[in-house]
């Protein structure tokens, strides 16, 4: 007898209704219960509750932009967003009830949102946030004059701003040392994990956690432009990462014939991340086994120079360079910004889309009346955010989570009397928003849905009758992303995954070309290309992962090219661990050796650029067995039994 079908949902479909497996960030939980209930509570003892849900729908904002760790950062992440935010609503209310009008100036937002969007983290929230209130002007009745709902909305954004900065004079660099701390615990668990499977996820973890300290570090360090001692120490206890990260895949091949590590060695890693974090001083003490083998040397000379450099008190602040170089003037990189935002066909293709889907939203309200349909283009806006996730995995998410957060609504507005109970009400809501965005989008939704709602029906008491009409809204929203933004550009569904990678790819043949050159001792400069590798590779494989979750073929595709993106980055690592272990006494390898590994990889960008299907190349790479490119040869033939030009 046949077994019944189990009929499931397929893979890419479901992944975003999985939670991440995050920690709640419990300081957050209480900015936020603080920063959406104290206006609520101030609005309600004045006799203004309209004002007091302002005021929280700007801390809302702010609440959701508060994401960096350092205090600088968040200072940009949270103000520049209100100023434009201030504007959206601004246009939107000038315009409210306008019609065609209406239609035609939000289009115009939507493009202007959507082009600045692609200049960076903060531009991103900020274009979000100038449609976003946009539409909410547009949609619902704002007090009079029309300036009250600019200052509001910027007041609530003030005010999680404060609450951010109350930790500030006693933690002033404290999120960049605990972030350099964690990066030197990944590298313990990378040194762990050498020999093991487990090897290529811990290093997928250090290569994000150097980003992340980078960022912070010099995104500071950009605003200072004196070499202040703290900020000094910091970036150089940051820079003596990149030894140990680069001995990493030497010790893995040693760990992979010889076996693990001593434990001694991550114990070493873990001391330094607690000095960091301390700020410790004084002679380090090291018990470290006496290195034999040319890997071992490299990692007990890269531990034994950190371990200096970490308890140095006062580092040399002229002999601190920035691996990855330091950011431009700010004047030079807003120019770059502007020009990367008119010139860009990307810039342009995003704008065009959003402006489409948007206008659409606004146009159906126009023509068919639908109570506060502004839920329409709202749900438009947040679903068609690129940098975000997938267009289609977004939408499907924003359509679960709505109704998952329409049924908290419900429960809300139909028992809980509208008044000061609102406040208790709101502490609990708010305080889902931080806790459940860590969770995943869906989640993130289904948390924001009943407080938008509710501060909703602060302005407007409908009560019970807003949930459904929200749910249709919704849908009609996610419809209109799916086929305007979706289904209509062929870019979304046709992804070129070659052209991404061939780039890659590229770059590795000119790393190894540089890692071996015999006239380039540029130690300096191998490692700034290496960590821009790395952090390109990091793009790639989110990139990747992000087409995962869409729908056949890009998914199916996405998938079958993935082995390809891990050999790649094996590949990085197997040139840096030879690299390393000729610096440590290893014969330095064939100059012929080297010259058919990077013409091999060229041909292998070649053949992926601007190809949708994976054509098996045997390369046959003969060299040394025994020596230091032998790895390297292996990780470049198993790369080409993957992919290559198709000759045929």
């Amino acid at each position: 007898m046949a077994r019944p079908v189990r009929i499931t949902p397929p893979a890419w479909l479901t992944a975003g209704l999985k939670p991440a497996p995050a920690p709640i960030p419990w300081a957050a939980v209480a900015r936020a219960s603080v920063a959406l209930s104290v206006p609520l509570a101030v609005g309600l003892a004045t006799g203004q509750p309209a004002y007091g849900a302002l005021v929280s729908m700007g801390a809302l904002s702010g609440v959701i932009g508060d994401t960096a760790d350092a205090y600088r950062m968040r200072v940009f992440n949270i103000a520049v967003p209100q100023a434009f935010g201030a504007l959206g609503v601004t246009l939107g209310t000038l315009v409210f009830d306008e019609g065609w009008l209406a239609v035609a100036v939000l289009t115009l937002v939507a493009l202007v949102s959507g082009m600045i969007s692609s200049i960076g983290a903060v531009a991103s929230v900020s274009g979000l946030l100038l449609l976003l209130n946009a539409v909410v002007g547009a949609g619902l009745p704002m007090p009079d004059p029309w300036w009250k709902a600019p200052v509001l909305l910027v007041l609530g954004g003030l005010f999680v701003l404060l609450l951010t900065l109350l930790g500030w004079p006693m933690r002033r660099a404290a999120p960049e040392r605990e972030a350099v701390a964690a990066t030197y615990r990944t590298v313990a668990e990378l040194y762990e994990a050498t020999g093991t499977a487990a090897y290529d996820e811990k290093r997928q973890a250090v290569t994000a956690s150097l980003n992340q300290s980078y960022d912070l570090v010099l995104a500071r360090r950009a605003r200072q432009h004196g070499r202040a001692a703290p900020l000094v120490r910091i970036l150089a206890q940051l820079n003596v990462v990149i030894p140990l990260v680069e001995a990493a895949p030497a010790a893995h091949l040693r760990a992979q014939l010889l076996g693990p590590l001593p434990p001694a060695v991550p114990a070493a890693v873990r001391g330094l991340a607690d000095a960091v974090e301390e700020g410790r001083t004084g002679a380090p003490v090291l018990d470290l086994p006496v290195p034999e083998r040319p890997a071992e040397r490299a990692v007990d000379h890269a531990l034994r120079h950190a371990a200096a450099v970490v308890h140095k008190a006062d580092p040399d602040p002229y002999n601190v360079d920035d691996r990855l170089g330091r950011p431009a003037a700010l004047r030079i990189r807003a120019r770059r910004a502007a020009r990367a935002v008119l010139l860009s066909e990307a810039s342009w293709r995003y704008g065009l889309r959003l402006a489409l889907c948007v206008g659409l939203a606004q146009a159906l309200v126009s023509l068919i009346p639908v109570p506060r349909s502004y839920w329409v283009a709202l749900t438009v806006t947040f679903v068609m955010k690129p940098d975000f996730g997938s267009v289609f995995s977004r939408a499907v998410l924003r359509a679960a989570g709505t109704a998952a957060g329409l049924v908290l609504a419900a429960l809300v507005l139909s028992e809980v009397p509208r008044g000061w109970w609102d406040v208790p009400v709101m502490v609990v809501l708010a305080a889902l928003i931080p806790a459940f965005s860590a969770k995943g989008y869906a989640f993130q939704t289904a948390a924001i849905t009943p407080v938008i709602l509710l501060l909703s029906d602060t302005l407007n008491h409908q009560g019970f009758d807003l949930v459904l009409p929200r749910l249709y809204d919704s849908l009609i929203g996610c419809g209109i992303a799916l086929v305007a933004g979706y289904l209509l550009w062929p870019e979304s569904w046709h992804v070129r995954i070659g052209d991404r990678l061939s780039d890659a790819v590229a770059d590795t043949a000119a790393y190894v070309e540089r890692a071996f050159a015999a006239d380039s001792p540029d130690q300096g400069g191998r490692a700034r290309a290496r960590r821009k590798l790395y952090r390109d590779l990091s793009t790639v494989r989110s990139e990747f992962q992000r087409a995962l979750t869409e729908p056949p073929p890009t998914g199916a595709r996405a998938a079958a090219w993935w082995p390809l993106v891990v050999a790649v980055e094996r590949i990085v690592d197997a040139t840096t661990a030879a690299r390393i272990r000729v610096d440590h006494g290893a014969p330095a390898p064939d100059p012929a050796e080297v010259a058919a590994v990077r013409r091999e990889l060229r041909e292998l960008a070649d053949g992926l650029r601007g190809t949708d299907t994976l054509v098996e190349v045997r390369a046959e790479l003969p060299g040394d067995e025994s020596g230091v490119l032998a790895p390297l040869r292996q990780e470049v033939s198993a790369a080409r039994a993957i992919a290559g030009p198709d000759l045929r």
